[in-house]
């Protein structure tokens, strides 16, 4: 079988790519899970890295779960423990690798986003949808629940009511209702879609690499923590920006009435 993920750099800009069409760029019974953890840390050691596109080759971004692999959990002798540690050592590594890096991403959905493939497009940052994209938290079609994180990450998305009508439905949604209900947040047709997921991320990329990192961290807090406490954060991390050459340098640009030039960070 194929690599699942090719991985390339232009300047500071990362493409992860998901590249095993014929199977519908499944995220699991295949090595999805090992070559995202490791992407992810070498996109975390990677200082230059600034943003990161996470997308699909073929019409299809993700199918989720291998479902013809999953006869194998009740036609074999495996223990319920077993299958836990399944999914704690699989793809459940895939959402911590992802979600917890430090680095904005975006999911440039080419084509349906089906099960995990749906909560893969929610552990970036920013979803950029083709036309021909569609989006389904569809587990419950199969009999079993979101064991990617779904649960989590779906209702931090859309909000509680839209994720629970995904979730207790199975239904599909199209690019559409994606960007209406805020799973996306910009609908491109098909033959723009990396050119629009580029773009955004050489806006993103212009900024200074270790503010956008810290920015990031923030963001992720927030979602969980008491204000206080990010506050207390968010004084740590201001400290540390106020310190850093990229800060000085946009300072100096703006007194000087000049474009920042910022060295490799």
């Amino acid at each position: 079988m194929s690599q699942f993920l090719l991985y390339e750099q232009d300047g500071a800009v990362v493409t992860l790519t998901m590249n095993q069409p014929e199977i519908r760029n499944v995220l699991t019974g295949n090595t999805a899970a090992t070559e995202f953890a490791e992407a992810c840390a070498r996109i975390t050691a990677d200082s230059s890295v600034k943003a990161v596109i996470v997308t699909g080759a073929g019409p299809v971004f993700s199918s989720g779960g291998n479902v013809k692999d999953m006869r194998r959990f009740f036609d074999e002798d495996i223990a319920p423990a077993a299958i836990r540690e399944w999914y704690r050592q699989g793809i459940q590594r895939i959402t911590l690798s992802l979600y917890n890096l430090d680095v904005p991403t975006i999911a440039a959905v080419n084509g349906p986003a089906i099960g995990a493939g749906c909560d893969l497009t929610c552990m970036c940052d920013i979803r950029i949808a083709a036309e021909s994209a569609s989006f389904a938290e569809s587990f419950i079609r199969v009999g079993i629940i979101p064991g990617d994180g779904g649960a989590f990450l779906l209702p931090r998305a859309v909000g509680m009511s839209k994720a629970a009508e995904m979730s207790f439905t199975g239904d599909a949604i199209d690019a559409s209702e994606a960007l209406s209900c805020g799973l996306v947040s910009r609908v491109v047709p098909d033959d723009k879609l990396m050119e629009e997921a580029r773009g955004l991320a050489a806006r993103i990329a212009r900024n200074p690499g270790p503010t956008l990192r810290m920015t990031k961290r923030l963001l992720r807090e927030g979602q969980h923590t008491k204000l206080d406490t990010l506050l207390e954060l968010s004084a740590g991390f201001q400290a540390i920006a106020h310190k850093t050459p990229q800060h000085k340098e946009a300072v100096m640009a703006f007194i000087e009435k000049r474009k920042p030039v910022f060295t490799d960070d």
